[in-house]
């Protein structure tokens, strides 16, 4: 199983572009940062052929603390949710 951090990212869009390492390392964290950023205003990001990513809210509830079964309050929060798109599902299936 290979993994990607954000370290090998970063590295990969300096050799593909032929760019400074700290180049791409600054839009790599633009990119983030924005996306970020729109998650956090509510904003939906899409992408054709990769996917969307969206901000989901959930309510508050009671949960259980299964260490030593006390009922907890869990606070309101919201989440990011990704959707992958048909091109992306359709290459990582073939």
């Amino acid at each position: 199983m290979n993994i990607m951090n954000k370290s090998e990212l970063i590295d990969q869009v300096a050799q593909k572009t032929n760019m400074p390492r700290k180049r791409a390392e600054a839009v790599v964290n633009v990119i983030f940062g924005s996306m970020a950023d729109t998650l956090a205003d509510d904003g939906r990001i899409e992408i054709r052929g990769f996917g969307s990513f969206v901000s989901r809210k959930y309510e508050e509830y009671q949960g259980r603390n299964p260490r030593t079964g006390e009922t907890i309050y869990v606070a309101p929060k919201r989440l990011p949710f990704f959707k992958v798109g048909k091109e992306l599902r359709d290459l990582v299936n073939t």
